[in-house]
Order: structure tokens, then C-alpha cells, then sequence
């Protein structure tokens, strides 16, 4: 059994997350993080995430707290909690599930430094369904991405405070990698005023916020007479929920190292 602690457990993902590791046979939540001046602090896990049920876990206030409770933390939280997190859990040798996103060039490499001591599974999305459109992306980009105008066309919520979305940026990420090109240099961010044509080797952005959307993607490869278009929906936080608790029982079983969501699901 996974001992699982949830850090940013009062937040929307956070709840969800308590309710997917509850519903899994092979986990068991046995922490619960919320600020220090969350209301929600000292009140039981299952009550804070709305289940009607006790699960015996008191939320706490500090996650080194609790470092000797679990096995893997998950962070859905911000990039300085997560960093600091990432400090911690390397410490007290214990594993972490990442789903922050907005991390810094600076701090991806931090990442990567941590790893080579710490079980850490970072990606930008958990969905099953969206790491199998990125092998989808691969597919494309292989066949038609030398001759397609490509765009990239996200939406959420409108409390989402980065843009483009984590899962944008790898979908960009993914098709530039295919082509051979650098994303930093080929990313098109937003069009505005006399622009002139649009450039072949471009890969472009559009990022839309507003109401409770939880996430759709589209990446559009365009060409002379024809369109492609590869689009994920995610309906329910949920789906993310249950992936990063299937990425918690996988990397239990691994040595130190930097993994994603395509690693676990063994793509």
C-alpha cells in the first residue's frame, strides 16, 4: 500500500486528489497539507474534501511535519512551494508527483539535479488520454509537420494563472522536438497589428480563459486543402487526479531519477 500526503490539499485539486486516493485499492492517504491560516486546518481529510466520511487524517500546516507519514507527496501547488517541496522530500528520501506547472528554465534544472537522488515524476499533465495524444502529435508532426501551418489552441477556467498552459507548451514541445526544431525560437506567443504573413516555421499559441473549463487542447496542423486537428477534453478534474495516484504507485517502484507521465503509462 502507497502511503500518499497531499500538499495544497484544501485547493480544487487538491480535494479531488484526496477523493482518488481514497477510491484506490493500492494507495492510502495518510497526509493532508493546507496553509497556515487555512480555515481548513485541524479538521479531518475526508471532511475537507467533502466525502462524508472519516479518514483519520487531520490536515496539517506543514509538510515536513508530516515527512515521516507518508511515501510520496503530490504537488499541485505553486513553484516556489514545489521547489522547496522537492528540497524536503530529497532530504527525508521520499518520492514526489509533480503536477505544478509555470517551473522556470532555472528551476526544471533544479529537477533534474534532485533526481539524481530522488524519485520524481514531473509532468505538465496526468490525463491518460492526453499523453496518448502527445505520442498522436509525434505521429503528425513525423508525417504532415514539414508542409502544415501549426497551431496550438488552449482554454481553461478563469482562475488559471499561467499561460499557455503547461500542457500547451508540451504539446508544442513535443511537435518541435519531432521536427527538429527549438521551441524558444519557432513559439509564436500572440499575434497583434500588421504582422505580415505568417512564417512556415512558426508553432503558434492561443491561450483563452474563462468560466470553469478544465482543460481543452488542440493542436491544428494546416495545410494547402486540408486540416488536421488533434484535440483532448478533460470534463472532470478527476482524470488528472487518478493518473498522478497512478504515477504515486509507479514510482515507489523505481530508482532515483526524473520520470513523466509517459514513463509511467510505458510509453
Amino acid at each position: 500500500m502507497t502511503r500518499i500526503a497531499v500538499t495544497g490539499a484544501a485547493g480544487r485539486m487538491g480535494r479531488v486528489l484526496i477523493e482518488a486516493i481514497n477510491n484506490d485499492k493500492q494507495a492510502s492517504l495518510t497526509g493532508a497539507v493546507v496553509l497556515a491560516n487555512d480555515p481548513m486546518a485541524g479538521i479531518d481529510a475526508g471532511a475537507l474534501a467533502g466525502l462524508g466520511i472519516t479518514l483519520n487524517v487531520t490536515t496539517a500546516t506543514s509538510v515536513a511535519d508530516i515527512a515521516d507519514d507518508f511515501d510520496v507527496l503530490i504537488d499541485f501547488t505553486s513553484p516556489e512551494s514545489t521547489m522547496a517541496n522537492v528540497a524536503l522530500c530529497r532530504d527525508k528520501g521520499k518520492a514526489i508527483v509533480i503536477g505544478t506547472t509555470g517551473l522556470s528554465d532555472s528551476q526544471k534544472s533544479q529537477l533534474k539535479a534532485a533526481a539524481s537522488t530522488t524519485r520524481i515524476v514531473f509532468a505538465p499533465n496526468y490525463s491518460v488520454g492526453v499523453n496518448l495524444c502527445l505520442n498522436l502529435l509525434r505521429m503528425a508532426a513525423s508525417v504532415m509537420g514539414e508542409d502544415s501551418d501549426i497551431e496550438v489552441i488552449e482554454m481553461h477556467h478563469r482562475h488559471k494563472v499561467d499561460a499557455p498552459s503547461g500542457t500547451s507548451l508540451r504539446m508544442g514541445e513535443v511537435v518541435a522536438e519531432t521536427l527538429g526544431w527549438d521551441l524558444n525560437e519557432v513559439a509564436c506567443y500572440g499575434r497583434e497589428g500588421q504582422t505580415g504573413a505568417r512564417p512556415h516555421k512558426q508553432i503558434g499559441f492561443e491561450t483563452i480563459r474563462g468560466g470553469d473549463v478544465v482543460g481543452d487542447h488542440t493542436v491544428m496542423f494546416a495545410t494547402e486543402g486540408e486540416r488536421v486537428e488533434i484535440t483532448h477534453k478533460a470534463q472532470s478534474r478527476m482524470t488528472f487526479a487518478k493518473g498522478a495516484v497512478r504515477a504515486a504507485n509507479w514510482v515507489t517502484q523505481q530508482p532515483a531519477g526524473l520520470y513523466d507521465m509517459q514513463d509511467v503509462l510505458g510509453f
